[in-house]
């Protein structure tokens, strides 16, 4: 099965596309490596015949037949000459002097180069090849010098060979590795894909196994880990967030119920008639601002509230806010007080970051002590914006204060008193939106949440 995949993958076709391409580009260095060397033998050969037969042309028109052949003669006795092939013949090819034993077959009838095969010993039994260049005299007279290019010959098959066998090398190799790296690549896609139908069967529990390589495959393998610890995660979070809504919704639904039974089997009056739709139109309205504080979430984090940026003064949103809660605060004799810089300037939205700081405050007064302090502080720190809450409650433990910005989580498990755990998650998406970071300080005592904020350019 692997097998198959193998050759059948896009990888193994792209593989085979770079050998062929690479195998060329070999093939044809090869090539010309091999016509560049044997045409450099064989032009070094030529201009040594060349300027021999000028010499024995010179000598031919200065002292004719006779004294071309002693000239020949000469060349023939002397050692120096000693890889030169020189034949002189007659119109009717009859030799006249040189060192082979007849004009040869092949160059016959020719005038200019030509290549034969032949020897100075007449018993030689393997002949060597020999290049020479023939020139034919106004009387009819021919001369042929030559080079024994036996050697060039050997050298040039061995060259061809060497090409040859370059170039299978190549292909074979290039074949062979693209073949291991493509079985590698489908394997690893294999092991993904397993895991990917385990998923699909039984759940998210299952991961990708990493071979410890710390290659690219592993990385991949790692990510897709990640994505599903996140998935698995989050659908653990939806999964809260439902039995959250199930749990939060109950209790109204279930209140308005109860009424509009027990007022089903009573007699009917006005004022209880009234009472019943009061009660049940708070009900609802409570309901209804659960999910509006969903929506208004899911749009925040849209992040479609971009547009109505602005460069905006946190000093003055926060004294806003103060205001607004003031009475609030004294209600519960919490001291709510308002310090910091007189302007501390930031690029977003103002109404939503009204709102987020207005939850941090409410949330400080609704679940902080009687008597308590809450301080809202606008500062500059290191360039930076940040706006702070802080308070002197008990504040939220250590191990849950990753959680607190969950939508719907709420520190008390019971979940009857006042809220719906939605204030911090959207606190949470408006610092998201503007670019925000949020901390969870230890105030000693108490807690203080802090928003940095970007630089303003």
């Amino acid at each position: 099965m692997l097998l198959a995949k193998t050759f059948t993958s896009s990888t193994f076709k792209v593989a085979l596309i770079a050998i062929l391409t690479f195998g060329s580009a070999v093939s044809a260095i090869f090539l010309f490596v091999y016509l560049s060397t044997t045409s450099y033998v064989r032009s070094h050969a030529d201009r040594a015949i060349l300027a021999d037969t000028q010499g024995l042309r010179d000598a031919y028109e200065r002292s004719g037949r006779d004294g071309l052949a002693d000239l020949i003669r000469q060349r023939m006795a002397d050692k120096g000459f000693a890889d030169s092939i020189y034949l002189l013949a007659d119109p009717a090819s009859t030799v006249l002097a040189g060192n082979l034993p007849a004009w040869p077959s092949a160059p016959a009838d020719l005038s200019g180069w030509t290549e034969f095969r032949g020897s100075p010993a007449p018993a030689a039994t393997n002949a060597p090849l020999i290049r020479g260049l023939v020139t034919t005299f106004p009387r009819g007279d021919r001369l042929l010098v030559a080079r024994d290019i036996g050697h060039l010959d050997q050298f040039s098959a061995r060259i061809r060979t060497a090409v040859i066998l370059g170039v299978i090398l190549t292909f074979v190799i290039g074949g062979f590795t693209g073949f291991l790296v493509t079985r590698r690549s489908v394997g690893r896609i294999e092991s993904i894909n397993a895991t990917s139908r385990a998923i699909m069967a039984s759940g998210l529990d299952k991961r990708i196994p990493l071979r410890g390589t710390h290659d690219e495959w592993d990385a991949v393998a790692e990510n897709l880990n990640l994505m599903l610890d996140r998935i698995q995660t989050l659908m653990g979070e939806v999964k809260q967030v439902s039995d959250n809504v199930a749990h939060d919704l109950r209790t109204p639904l279930t209140r308005m119920r109860g009424r509009l039974e027990k007022a089903y089997h009573t007699a009917r009056t006005s004022e209880a008639d009234q009472a019943l739709i009061g009660d049940t139109i708070a009900d609802l309205d409570s309901v209804l601002r659960i999910f509006a504080s969903i929506t208004r979430i899911a749009q925040i984090e849209t992040q479609a509230r971009k547009g109505g940026f602005r460069t905006v003064n946190l000093v003055e949103i926060a004294g806003e806010v103060v205001e607004l809660y003031d009475a609030a605060a004294e209600q519960d004799s919490t001291r709510l007080s308002l310090a910091g810089e007189r302007e501390v300037l930031v690029t977003g939205d103002r109404d939503l970051l009204f709102d987020a700081i207005a939850n941090l405050v409410d949330n400080a007064i609704k679940h902080g002590r009687v008597g308590g302090q809450v301080t809202v502080a606008s500062e500059t720190v290191e360039g930076r914006p940040v706006i702070s809450v802080a308070d002197d409650w008990p504040g939220i433990p250590a191990g849950q204060r990753e959680h607190v910005f969950k939508r719907f989580y709420r520190l008390e498990q019971s979940r009857y008193t006042p809220g719906n755990g939605l204030g911090l998650s959207l606190v949470a998406a408006v610092a998201h939106l503007h670019g925000a970071r949020v901390e969870l300080l230890d105030n000693a005592p108490g807690l203080k949440f802090r928003l940095l904020f970007a630089a303003v350019a």
